[in-house]
């Protein structure tokens, strides 16, 4: 799963980065120019007993992959994305808006995450329109691209209606046609609201309600609380996230709102060269899912043997 973080500078993105990947990637405005890149890989109790069972040469978890875009800077007119930043973000399967909602002496302006919401969202659907019609320009100068031409049209009055292109409802065909444009607003949005350490669980009024008209999910964290709870053994963090009012981590509550977000589960293959974990869509037929594993399977599929999970765990083997 590959994964941009972004949003406005001074919001704490690379914070939120090096918590969810672990790494130590400069923070503030000196952080630079180019995108962090890190991996973390998806934790799995059940991988954990396979391996304990069968001890193979190697095992291999679910990954996602971060890309930790750099910020707007708050001294450019217009507080919009650069245009490299946009680039790399059309290459990303899901979209990571950090919000802030904390005190940041470096800034001038006031914590208002629901105002930066409004306004990362307003930047993504102007980069959509922008291709749609530049497209649509050179569509009406073209003959035989008519199925396309009346999609697009279908984007163009949904996004000119201030509505991102995850809410529209395409029939699959349609949405196989404009696959290759690679709509900003049409990708996974889940929005991270990085709290203050006076309120660490503080939620923005109208939060949800606003979410669930974009088409999105959301969290709110401390980035640097929880960077600190991190750094603990098991029975402190236990003891710290308590405090929080938390039952796990942010990184594995983060982990499991992109599961839900994207509808994704993970299968499990076990053997004495690899136990692995495979990430696949929810519903996914077991001949797709074994083309994850090698497409020579998918083309040669005859049966897949399985067993439930939890029989397994209650024999203990095959």
């Amino acid at each position: 799963m590959k994964t941009g973080i972004f949003g406005l500078a001074g919001a704490g993105k690379t914070t939120v980065f090096n918590l969810l990947t672990g790494l130590d990637a400069a923070t503030g405005f000196g952080g630079g120019k180019k995108a962090n890149m890190g991996v973390t890989r998806v934790p799995d109790s059940r991988v954990d007993f396979l391996t304990s069972v069968y001890t193979p040469k190697r095992t291999v978890l679910a990954e996602i992959v971060f890309s930790d875009m750099p910020g707007q800077a708050p001294s450019k007119s217009g507080g919009g994305l650069d245009p490299q930043v946009v680039g790399e973000l059309r290459t990303m399967e899901v979209l990571v808006l950090v919000l802030r909602a904390f005190l940041n002496p470096a800034l001038t302006d006031s914590a208002d995450p629901m105002r930066d919401l409004e306004s990362m969202e307003a930047e993504l659907l102007l980069a959509d329109l922008s291709i749609i019609e530049k497209r649509l320009l050179r569509l009406s100068k073209e003959k035989g691209h008519e199925r396309e031409e009346e999609a697009l049209k279908l984007c163009l009055a949904h996004l000119e209606e201030e509505r991102p292109l995850r809410t529209l409802d395409l029939a699959a065909e349609q949405w196989l046609l404009l696959k290759g444009f690679r709509f900003l607003s049409e990708k996974t949005l889940l929005v991270v609201v990085n709290a203050s350490e006076d309120e660490p669980t503080f939620v923005p009024d109208g939060f949800s309600a606003r979410l669930e008209t974009m088409g999105a999910y959301g969290m709110t964290l401390c980035a640097s609380i929880e960077q600190e709870i991190a750094q603990l053994d098991a029975e402190e963090q236990a003891l710290f996230l308590a405090d929080l009012g938390a039952e796990e981590s942010a990184r594995d509550r983060f982990i499991q709102m992109a599961y839900q977000a994207m509808d994704l589960v993970s299968f499990l293959t076990a053997g004495e060269d690899e136990c692995r974990a495979w990430t696949i869509r929810r519903d996914t037929r077991a001949q797709d899912a074994a083309g994850k594993i090698h497409s020579d399977i998918a083309r040669g599929f005859i049966r897949a043997e399985t067993i439930h999970w939890d029989l397994l765990l209650e024999a203990g083997s095959y």
